[in-house]
């Protein structure tokens, strides 16, 4: 069962819904401590105090802001929890947006909000069906860590799940990281797309998408534990000379991304747009100059008479 990371209410409105925040996602990675080579004796971190010249336990230490060189502001838990703010207590909805108006660049790590007790189930309800008939999710405010933050309410699996955001000028922008100006082909645009739709998935489900690196390690630990030689890396696959043309690596990745899904590798080259040829000019002049010629011959007859 997770722990409860934070208590307090959802507020919709004159609506309160008490919830419990539990995280929504599980770490697998290893992890690893810092040894001494020569002896594996343990390397830790000391908290030290630099005027008093020792190290000091956990319960004497605090928060504060360094207001200037030789000036420090102690702020306290009590004090950062007990602030004046509606969202130090409650998670406010401040309104309801369509998720594809919210850049995903601003959306972080999920929390399962629970419902609080017995009194808590109606209105949970009553909201998450909301959200979920609306096609909407909801912006909120709350407090956590000594800041306020901007949070998106969603549905995942009949539970209201909250999503940390950050703030918009927390956003960087990615103008300085633009390219130089480059010119693409149609044939170019539409190869891209063929390589995309030979990659498509209905689903993210398959042996790809599996987390190869902690697999890995923990191989390695197993073979030390057991005192014999940790697995080799397999050869690497022969790859073809590096494509220097990009038309030409498109279709080579078409082929490779069909070929590993069993498909027919066998695959013909993107196929160019055909143009509609234009006459010369010089024809189309002299065509139309005899064809005035002609008109002006026939006009010029005298009709015979009868």
């Amino acid at each position: 069962m997770p722990r409860t990371v934070w208590s307090g209410a959802i507020s919709f409105g004159l609506v309160t819904v008490p919830i419990n925040v539990q995280s929504a996602v599980e770490d697998h990675s290893i992890r690893f401590h810092q040894y001494h080579l020569e002896d594996m004796g343990r390397v830790r971190v000391r908290k030290y105090c630099e005027v008093e010249d020792r190290e000091v336990r956990n319960d004497e230490i605090g928060k504060g802001y360094q207001l200037t060189k030789d000036q420090v502001i102690p702020i306290s838990d009590e004090e950062l929890r007990d602030l004046p703010l509606p969202t130090a207590k409650a998670i406010e909805i401040e309104a309801f947006v369509p998720l594809e108006s919210v850049d995903p660049i601003r959306i972080g790590e999920g929390y399962y909000l629970q419902p609080s007790g017995q009194v808590a189930a109606k209105p949970y309800k009553l909201l998450r069906m909301a959200l979920a008939r609306s096609s909407k999710v909801a912006v909120a405010k709350y407090a956590w860590s000594g800041r306020e933050r901007l949070g998106l309410l969603r549905v995942r699996d009949d539970v209201i799940v909250l999503h940390a955001m950050r703030w918009p000028d927390e956003i960087r922008s990615p103008e300085e990281l633009l390219p130089p100006p480059v010119e693409l082909t149609g044939e170019e645009i539409d190869g891209a797309l063929a390589l995309m739709d030979s990659m498509t998935r209905d689903e993210l489900e398959g042996d790809e998408f599996h987390d190869a690196y902690t697999e890995a390690v923990e191989q390695i630990i197993e073979a030390k534990r057991e005192h014999r030689e940790p697995p080799t890396m397999p050869e690497p696959e022969e790859k073809p000379g590096e494509l220097v043309d990009l038309m030409a690596a498109l279709n080579e990745s078409v082929k490779k991304a069909r070929a590993s899904r069993g498909e027919d590798a066998d695959v013909h080259e993107i196929p160019k747009k055909k143009t509609a040829k234009k006459q010369p000019a010089k024809k189309t002049a002299a065509k139309k100059t005899t064809q005035k010629a002609a008109a002006k011959k026939t006009s010029g007859r005298r009709p015979r008479s009868a």
